[in-house]
């Protein structure tokens, strides 16, 4: 097992001049009560939930956003049972190995992988590490770190391992950061204390992953936060992350793509 280690954010990448597509990515599903992913709603109603992820692509190399499950402890039944069946939760994952075939059909080589980007380290964004090569530079707000090393674990629906037993280097980053050339970090703390989104410039518009700051489209026609925090204290950060990304929504050019939203377009290609 090699040491994942941490060091702060330092420069951009240097990558070319900016993205030139995005690949999304829908590698599960999850059984999600609408109470957990929009504040007020029905805890008897249940959506089954794409997770998702992305490929930003440049010229010289390529970014992962999130990752999904760790599919090699979602097979195995005694690992499966204790980190991801809960009452009223499993993962839920199709034949195969979608992340791996979804990059494969992308063109795209992990060899030229150059940062995994984590909104935050829930479980069904993390388990995407186990492809990444050993010692991969992975981008993470330090607040998330913080929660992560201070004992997060089944309790917040989080495996430890994907991130601490992977070998990467962790890149700690404090708030909006820029990661490369049109790829930026922005704080969307609150579902999480340092959750964060991705604005990703594209030649013809820009498209912000919001992932887990906003699950639905409801969320932001609503501005309505995600109806579960790590810490009760930070349901007012929640807040002001959702009417960040509606605001957003509303710039010129801007798509803000709801992390979960079964019918999200882009989830459904």
């Amino acid at each position: 097992m090699t040491e994942t280690t941490a060091a702060d954010w330092s420069a951009p990448l240097d990558l070319g001049a900016g993205p030139v597509r995005l690949v999304p990515l829908v590698v599960g599903y999850e059984p999600i009560p609408e109470s957990i992913s929009i504040r007020g709603g029905d805890p008897a109603r249940f959506l089954l939930e794409p997770v998702t992820a992305a490929a930003i692509v440049y010229e010289r190399g390529w970014v992962l956003v999130d990752g999904g499950f760790n599919l090699d402890l979602v097979r195995d039944p005694v690992a499966r049972a204790a980190h991801y069946d809960y009452e009223g939760y499993t993962a839920v994952v199709p034949p195969g190995d979608a992340l791996a075939e979804g990059i494969a059909a992308a063109g795209l080589d992990w060899s030229a992988l150059a940062l995994v980007a984590l909104s935050h380290v829930h479980l069904d964004h993390t388990g995407g590490l186990r492809l990444a090569p050993a010692g991969v530079a992975v981008a993470l707000q330090r607040r998330e770190w913080a929660w992560l090393v201070g004992g997060a674990g089944r309790a917040e629906t989080v495996v430890p391992g994907d991130l601490l037993a992977s070998g990467a280097t962790v890149l700690l980053l404090d708030g909006d950061v820029e990661l490369a050339p049109g790829l930026r970090a922005l704080d969307t703390r609150g579902h999480t204390p340092g959750h964060q989104s991705f604005s990703v410039a594209l030649p013809e518009r820009t498209v912000v992953l919001a992932a887990d700051a906003a699950d639905l489209r409801r969320n932001l026609d609503e501005r309505v936060a995600c109806g579960w925090t790590a810490r009760p204290e930070d349901a007012a950060a929640a807040q002001r992350a959702i009417e960040r990304l509606a605001d957003l929504e509303r710039e010129p050019g801007v798509e803000v793509w709801p992390g979960h939203d079964p019918d999200w377009p882009a989830w459904r290609r």
